[in-house]
Order: structure tokens, then C-alpha cells, then sequence
């Protein structure tokens, strides 16, 4: 219990650390050169286009007010609330920072540049548990009605959409390009902040020295095993088959640790995009 106070001083720094970070990305590189970040943000910039409206922050805690209050009962009490200071710090930020002279750089550089800088910002948010609020919020929302709907896709299509229309506004289709190259770096800088930290491997080994493998499995790798019935197609002989999730960096060790051990073994070595439980990660709904 002594824990969760400081826990939660922790998510909150990591959350508005994490919005000023994608404020800066949208400031100094995005904004200046006339690319888009998507989101309602990137809306804001759109609107700032054609009107005297500057105020591109004050624009998204508008946008977001009704999306909230919307979002309270459906998403969860403690997502919200994560997600309201990171719209709200963001929001500041975007405003603060949009007084800072941005730079003026080659247009893929500053998408580049701009995309990874925004993404490593949104996932420190994510991580948390939060968000900007925006997008986020009407995807969850819509998901919640259209179950077939992945969250990511509802995302990409406004993102999408309003890449198209950033050309539009421009009136320069290099735009639409640059803020694709934008979106996509974007959200390998996500992909990268939050699920790094699991990206493993899952191995599944058929030997006739499973208690052999299993046990330098536990000892030279300090990872667990799991012993699955199995039985050969063609020969119909009984076989058990270990399975043991490993990190990436432990999968060259793990398969010079079979080789050497038992030559013939049958090794399939899988790619995991996250494993959770004790010596990974833990749950979080992203």
C-alpha cells in the first residue's frame, strides 16, 4: 500500500514528461514545415491555417471536452483521468512551446525528426496507462460499439484522413507524403517505447533430453519451461515438447545451450510481440 502513492507521483511525472516531449516534436519540427502529427492536434493545425486562430492547444481541450465526458463511464475512471492531464499538459505545451522558433529543415528531415520525437513522447504517455485524449478516446469509444474494429485502424483511418486534408490546406501534395513519413515514424517510436521492454522470444523444443535442456535452461538462463504432450504424425510415438519464452538478447544463447546438448533437436524459435508474467512484463491495456 506504501507503494502506490509514490507509483502514481511516478506515472505522473512519466505522463507529463511525455506530453511536453510530443509537444516539442510538434513544435520545433512538425508545425514549422507545415506537416501534420494527426490527432486532434493535427486538426488544430489545420484550423490555424485557414483562420487567426493560433491557439492550437486551447483548440484541442475544446475538441476533448465533450470526448471526456463521454469517455467517463465507458473507459474506465482511472484512464480518463490519466488521460486528462495528459491532454491538459499537452495542450499547455503545445502553446508554450509554439513560442519557441522552430527549425526550419529539409521537409522528410523534419517529418523524420518530428514523427520519432512525437511518438516517444505519446508512448511515454501510453505506458501509463493515459493518453492525449483526441483520437485515442473516439477509437476506444468506437470499439466499444464495432468489436471487429482494431483500435489501430480506426486511428489510421482519421490519421488518414487527415493527411489528405493537410494536402488540401496546403494546397501541395508533398504534404500528404511528408505526414505519412511523419505518422509513421511515429508510431515505430510507440511501438518501440512501449513494447520494447518485451519483445521475446518463444521456443519450442523437441528432444529426447528435454530434463537435460530444461534444466540448463533454468540454470545458465535463469528461465522456466514448460513440458507439452505431444506425438509424432508419421510415427505415432509419444514426444514432450518444452516450451520456454526467453528475451531476444537470450535466443542466441538459448539455441547454442540445445545445440550443444542435443545436436538433433528440433528447435523452433518464434518471435514474441510481448509475453507478461513474472520475469517479463505485466498487463497494460495499450
Amino acid at each position: 500500500m506504501t507503494h502506490k502513492p509514490a507509483r502514481a507521483v511516478v506515472n505522473l511525472l512519466l505522463i507529463i514528461c511525455g506530453a511536453a516531449i510530443y509537444a516539442l516534436g510538434f513544435d520545433l519540427f512538425l508545425r514549422p514545415n507545415g506537416i501534420n502529427g494527426g490527432g486532434v492536434s493535427g486538426v488544430g493545425q489545420l484550423v490555424a491555417q485557414l483562420t487567426p486562430m493560433k491557439a492550437i492547444g486551447v483548440f484541442v481541450v475544446v475538441c476533448n471536452i465533450p470526448l471526456f465526458i463521454a469517455g467517463w463511464k465507458r473507459l474506465g475512471r482511472r484512464f480518463i483521468l490519466g488521460s486528462l492531464v495528459g491532454m491538459l499538459t499537452s495542450s499547455i505545451f503545445l502553446d508554450l512551446f509554439a513560442m519557441l522558433p522552430g527549425f526550419q529543415v529539409e521537409p522528410l528531415l523534419a517529418g523524420v525528426c518530428g514523427g520519432l520525437t512525437v511518438g516517444l513522447g505519446l508512448g511515454l504517455v501510453f505506458l501509463r496507462g493515459a493518453s492525449t485524449g483526441g483520437v485515442d478516446i473516439i477509437a476506444r469509444l468506437v470499439r466499444q460499439k464495432v468489436r471487429s474494429a482494431p483500435i489501430g485502424r480506426i486511428m489510421l483511418a482519421v490519421d488518414g484522413l487527415i493527411a489528405v486534408l493537410t494536402g488540401l490546406v496546403y494546397q501541395d501534395i508533398n504534404r500528404v507524403l511528408y505526414t505519412a513519413v511523419a505518422l509513421y515514424a511515429s508510431s515505430v517510436a510507440m511501438d518501440a517505447v512501449i513494447y520494447g521492454r518485451n519483445d521475446s522470444g518463444v521456443a519450442l523444443i523437441i528432444s529426447d533430453q528435454y530434463e537435460d535442456i530444461a534444466r540448463a535452461i533454468d540454470q545458465k538462463l535463469d528461465r522456466g519451461a514448460t513440458l507439452l504432450q505431444g506425438m509424432g504424425a508419421y510415427t505415432r510415438r509419444e514426444k514432450l515438447v518444452l516450451l520456454c519464452a526467453v528475451k531476444s538478447s537470450q535466443v542466441g544463447r538459448l539455441q547454442a545451450l540445445v545445440t550443444e546438448i542435443d545436436p538433433d533437436a528440433f528447435l523452433i524459435v518464434q518471435k514474441a510481440h510481448q509475453v507478461l508474467g513474472e520475469g517479463f512484463g505485466r498487463y497494460s491495456d495499450l
